[in-house]
């Protein structure tokens, strides 16, 4: 973006959704436009993706959509091809850096050829990766910025839009026959005894285990190239087919007649590798499958399970909430750790908003408990304000808290309408929380500071005795996005201390155990003070200048 300033508009959007309409307006007004996202936030957008594929872009329009096999920060696993499919769009998948590269401009090219939303398949391994990449100029797209108005195409009421299916089926054609042609998808002959059709980054290992062997590059993905798939097909003695996830281009070929294995010896779960792609073969061939040899774990090391941020808000508001027997619908953010112990205080994760939404359900159908739903800001902001809104239109008794850290902290620090701050760093509007809530017909809203823990179990106290609807704001910022202290430095006084270990239900990393009782890592500490609020003999105290006094 900072190459391209002048000539560049980024922004974020509360969502895929917003995101991907907002593409679509500047589309049909001549722009080119990218919109980018995970396979779950595809889900979102699934609603106008569906309904462009008939109405047809004018600028070129790609979705950069990210899978994630092997779920390293997703809730489930999911193959973003079903969605080329359903849509009736092209799919394109980069092996390596140089494909992304030439495949982004191929596709903003589809797009305004064939007038068609182009998706862009990336994977895990692909998006972590590095490589070398041929840059080029910049080269303006040459379409003028002006909407013209053609409802017959644009509108798909019933009697137009009965028309555009048919052309979706023309487009259709059109985009499987230059998937024929395509520098995307090649042949390389080698050993003719073995053929493998390979996608994404399951070329590149295929290609370092069998650098002999007979490969189908497939970089165009959906249309499936049917002819070149035939010619592969017959000039090979066995075929292989290796991609990632499901097995889309496995059903494909057989349903042309093709004999190929595929799940059989590669497994459709999680990501990739070369060691999973040694293994396979080696089924194939009736070999043991070893696996590779795991490193030596040293007996004396402790478990280092995930856990909040030293100085993390969310525990505070976390360890507030342990005092009351409820259940927690939690949502998609960093604040999702607070399921491990010791707080141990989310019971159900889904989806973004479903944490507001799942609670009104619960309390619907006749939870006997109290039920707490909770999410951050910028899912909130997300997906949360509609859940909301249907807990003050039926008048539910639930309880929403909003962890307010002001930024979107799990993928990155971006900013949202909560913070004030446009994406190139610009002051605008800061969206209230409070007020949406108060928009929505929630009669009882509260803000409180989640390291004053005797004050913010007063006000869920206060919320578990009512029969209305509740909004709690927990909002204080991010440690890491503010990069400074909270306060100072704490220390154990020895002579305090009676080793009680109700410290240890805070699960402050900063906090660690030994036969002495408590001890503060002044490395990790951020002076948040919660451990002070929580311990009840008083012994954590402000260290001594020059470093923590254990």
């Amino acid at each position: 973006m900072s190459a391209y300033r002048d000539a560049v508009y980024c922004e974020w959007s509360p969502n895929e959704k917003v995101a991907l309409e907002v593409a679509a307006g500047a589309s049909l007004a001549g722009a080119r436009c990218i919109v980018t996202m995970k396979h779950v936030g595809l889900n979102v957008a699934a609603d106008p993706l569906m309904t462009l594929s008939y109405t047809g872009t004018v600028g070129g329009l790609v979705l950069c959509v990210a899978d994630d096999p092997g779920m390293h920060s997703s809730q489930n696993e999911q193959d973003t091809r079903h969605f080329a499919r359903f849509a009736k769009v092209p799919v394109l998948e980069p092996a390596d850096s140089a494909d992304a590269s030439e495949f982004m401009k191929l596709a903003l090219d589809v797009s305004e050829r064939h007038r068609t939303p182009v998706i862009l398949r990336t994977t895990t391994r692909v998006s972590h990766s590095r490589g070398m990449v041929e840059t080029g100029d910049r080269v303006p797209s040459g379409k003028p910025i002006g909407f013209q108005k053609c409802p017959e195409r644009f509108v798909p009421i019933p009697l137009w839009g009965r028309g555009m299916r048919v052309e979706v089926e023309k487009r259709h054609a059109a985009l499987r026959a230059e998937a024929e042609k395509t520098a995307a998808n090649r042949i390389e002959w080698g050993d003719r005894s073995l053929g493998i059709v390979a996608e994404g980054i399951a070329y590149q290992y295929v290609r370092e285990l069998l650098p002999d062997a007979s490969v189908l590059k497939i970089g165009w993905a959906w249309p499936f190239p049917d002819a070149l798939l035939r010619e592969f097909a017959g000039g090979v003695k066995e075929l292989l087919v290796a991609e990632e996830l499901d097995d889309i281009m496995e059903e494909h070929l057989r349903s042309l007649g093709i004999a190929c294995e595929g799940k059989k010896y590669f497994t459709p779960i999680g990501e990739f590798s070369p060691d999973r792609i040694r293994e396979g073969l080696a089924r194939r061939a009736g070999k043991p499958v070893t696996p590779p040899a795991s490193l030596p774990e040293a007996k004396d090391l402790p478990a280092r399970p995930p856990v909040l941020c030293p100085g993390c808000p969310h525990r505070g508001l976390f360890y507030a909430l342990g005092k009351f027997d409820v259940v927690v619908t939690g949502d998609i953010g960093c604040y999702s750790l607070g399921v491990f112990p010791p707080l141990s205080r989310i019971d159900t994760i889904l989806c973004m908003g479903a944490g507001i939404s799942m609670a009104h359900g619960m309390n619907k159908a006749g939870e006997p408990r109290k039920v707490v739903g909770i999410v951050g800001d910028s899912t909130f902001f997300h997906s949360g304000i509609t859940g909301l809104l249907d807990i003050g239109y039926n008048r539910s008794a639930s309880i929403i808290v909003v962890v307010d850290n002001r930024t979107t902290a799990m993928t990155g620090h971006q900013d949202n309408p909560g913070t004030g701050r446009t994406l190139s760093g610009e002051e605008t509007t800061k969206a209230s929380i409070e007020e949406f809530a108060r928009a929505c017909g929630i009669p009882n809203v509260r803000t409180v500071n989640p390291y004053e823990t005797k004050r913010t179990v007063e006000v869920f106290k206060e919320a578990m005795a009512s029969k209305e609807p509740w909004l709690i704001v927990s909002s204080s910022p991010c440690p890491l996005r503010e990069k400074r202290k909270l306060g100072a430095t704490r220390s154990v006084d020895r002579t305090l201390c009676t080793k009680c270990r109700m410290c240890l239900k805070m699960g402050c990393p900063a906090i660690e155990w030994t036969p002495e009782g408590a001890t503060v890592n002044e490395l990790l500490c951020s002076g948040c003070g919660l451990c002070a609020g929580v311990c009840p003999s008083k012994a954590f105290v402000i260290a001594e200048k020059g470093g923590c006094a254990q």
